[in-house]
């Protein structure tokens, strides 16, 4: 016990001591962020810094990021993870937290699955309601047996993995038991904590972390705060029913105003949480109206890595789904693109359901809408001449969530369509990761289905996610206005001094049509006597450029994000937002978000002298 006390009392410390952007932002110092030392970097420093004879504020806001989102991780789950493993004798990565309570499980599930392993799911009192058993055979794929026992010593031994699940009041030290592998800790408000108890089952930590990153998230800074507050024993804030069901109407009306539609609203944990909802709702769709053909997901393989990555973990896991290519960037275009591939699938008779983005993710292209619409709606047959299953468009509408799509005059009023945003962009502007989705009339048939995948994986948004949505939506248009003037801006300058650079950014045509993004791609000029030569070059003139900006300019950050309330943003997609996707289709550009408060003159100065020191061109 006296190591016990002595990790509560340094917990304690950094309760107190605690910088507000651990709680406020969902990207800490990315300045000093290495993605191959995620966590471990953070852990290994604030270990070092837990031996000082006193730590303050600034110690730990210069602590190297956990993980460069905090949908993957951040630096308070980091913490609560390290002290409860501290105080239950394991290595910090075998403590795991979700804010959804439902996904750990479905993590080991989908492993198993994968693995033609058996599962046992163990409780004491009552399966919980939202592990719909039914659906998780059918829909999902996943094969596992449940058992009600009195007491954890009554779990029979078993050959396979034994989940053992139990709704907590308060965060407790973990019962020890020979006969279960993972100990799921349940907590209403906060979300769940996963314990990998046994050994032999440690190689399961980096599966069921990546169901974390790419189906749901980590347990939000302000719920992780709150659970480290519960270990202490002081009492934690969180909203009460009131306050959400509130902030949870006005959310709805203030989306269905935006998107222009009278939609349910349905708001998740984060961008992906929702996709993986739309997904896994389709598919049951799908199964139920036309059992036993094939659903095709047919997705831009440069596209950004997450949603890539998660249309091919759900195609990989589940019967009668693939996935289809559909090249929208560069050389190709999306309309004729989108032609083909449906032609090709009502041939197949399949089910085709469409994920793109718009602008395109990261040369920023917008495709000839009407033309797109005329493809999407165009009758096709099946090869028996029978009519082909008409497509579902899903629409990541996140550069561009100020766009009416949807709405009843909208340019996708006649195509099954649903859009979802990622709210950690404009909509809260960069204050919490929830995200929110709507369907046009012509598809809100499919909403239900979809609501009920957000009930299975438990990724609903979590009360304080929907207080923030409440008051950050209504000045987002604004928002996207001068971040889109202030984009303008600095690509004119970059275009009046280094003409040579190609610059993807939205034509004064594609405006008119009220596409404002405030991001860009720069292709910065090259040498060299061969193509292998040039790139290499380029690449190198890229990295050395946002270093000089991150370096030189306290706003500017290393970051996937976009829609920040301040400063400006600065990535390689191929090596963060594409780090799943294929080689031969990752970008190795530069990709710059802009934000509405940012400072122009002090980036023209950095870019400047950027050139100067390659001699670019002769300023």
């Amino acid at each position: 016990m006296n190591k016990n006390n002595n990790v509560l009392s340094l917990l304690e410390i950094v309760i107190k001591k605690v910088p507000n952007d651990w709680l406020d932002l969902t990207t800490h110092r990315l300045d000093i962020y290495n993605e191959d030392l995620a966590k471990v970097a953070f852990l290994e420093s604030f270990e070092k810094l837990l031996d000082s004879e006193e730590i303050t504020t600034t110690d730990l806001q210069n602590l190297p990021t956990a993980y460069d989102y905090i949908r993957l991780g951040h630096p308070l789950s980091s913490v609560l993870e390290w002290g409860l493993a501290s105080i239950n004798g394991l290595r910090a990565e075998q403590v795991i937290s979700f804010s959804s309570k439902s996904m750990p499980v479905l993590a080991v599930l989908r492993n198993n699955a994968l693995h033609r392993k058996n599962t046992l799911l163990v409780y004491t009192d009552k399966l919980p309601s939202y592990l719909d058993t039914n659906a998780l055979r059918e829909i999902y794929g996943y094969s596992f047996e449940t058992l009600k026992v009195d007491t954890i010593e009554a779990i029979p031994e078993f050959k396979g993995s034994v989940v053992f699940m139990a709704e907590n009041h308060a965060i407790e030290e973990l019962p020890k038991s020979p006969n279960f592998d993972f100990y799921l800790s349940i907590h209403k408000h906060l979300g769940s904590i996963f314990y990998v108890v046994s050994e032999n089952h440690i190689s399961y930590i980096s599966e069921i972390q990546h169901v974390r990153r790419r189906e749901s998230i980590a347990m939000t800074p302000a719920d992780s705060f709150n659970a480290l507050k519960l270990l202490l024993g002081q009492q934690n804030t969180s909203e009460t029913a009131d306050e959400f069901e509130f902030n949870k109407e006005k959310v709805t009306a203030l989306v269905q105003e935006i998107t222009g539609t009278n939609s349910d609203v349905l708001l998740g944990s984060c961008g992906l949480s929702v996709q993986y909802a739309i997904m896994m709702g389709l598919i049951d769709e799908a199964k139920s109206r036309f059992p036993g053909k094939e659903i095709k997901f047919i997705v831009p393989p440069n596209c950004y890595g997450g949603t890539n990555d998660q249309a091919r973990r759900v195609a990989s896991i589940t019967n009668q789904v693939e996935v289809m290519d559909l090249p929208v960037d560069g050389d190709n275009d999306m309309v004729k693109s989108t032609a083909q591939v449906l032609d090709r699938v009502a041939e197949l008779d399949a089910i085709p359901y469409i994920i793109a983005e718009i602008p395109t993710n990261p040369r920023v292209e917008v495709p000839d809408l009407e033309q797109l619409r005329m493809v999407l709606t165009q009758k096709r047959l099946t090869k028996s001449g029978e009519d082909a299953v008409a497509p579902v468009f899903i629409l990541d509408q996140t550069f561009c969530p100020n766009v009416q799509f949807l709405s009843k005059d909208g340019l996708l009023a006649s195509v099954q369509s649903i859009a979802y945003v990622s709210g950690s962009k404009f909509p809260s502007g960069g204050k919490c990761t929830a995200g929110y989705c709507v369907a046009n009339e012509t598809a809100s048939r499919f909403m239900p289905k979809i609501e009920k995948h957000f009930q299975i994986t438990n990724n609903e948004a979590t009360a304080l996610q929907t207080k923030i949505l409440a008051e950050q939506l209504p000045s987002m248009k604004q928002r996207i206005a001068k971040a889109y003037e202030n984009t303008t801006k600095f690509v004119d300058f970059i275009r009046n001094v280094l003409p040579q650079a190609k610059i993807n950014f939205v034509p004064d045509h594609v405006v008119e049509q009220g596409f404002t993004p405030s991001v860009f791609s720069l292709d910065l000029p090259t040498k060299g006597k061969t193509e292998k030569e040039r790139e290499v070059y380029k690449r190198a003139l890229n990295k050395k450029l946002i270093t000089m900006m991150i370096s030189q300019i306290k706003e500017s950050k290393h970051c996937v994000s976009y829609g920040q309330l301040k400063g400006c943003y600065w990535t390689i997609p191929a090596t963060s937002t594409q780090g799943t996707t294929r080689e031969e289709d990752k970008d190795y550009i530069a990709r710059v978000s802009v934000s509405p408060d940012f400072d122009l003159e002090k980036h023209k100065a950095v870019f400047i002298k950027f050139m100067n020191s390659e001699e670019l061109i002769p300023i």
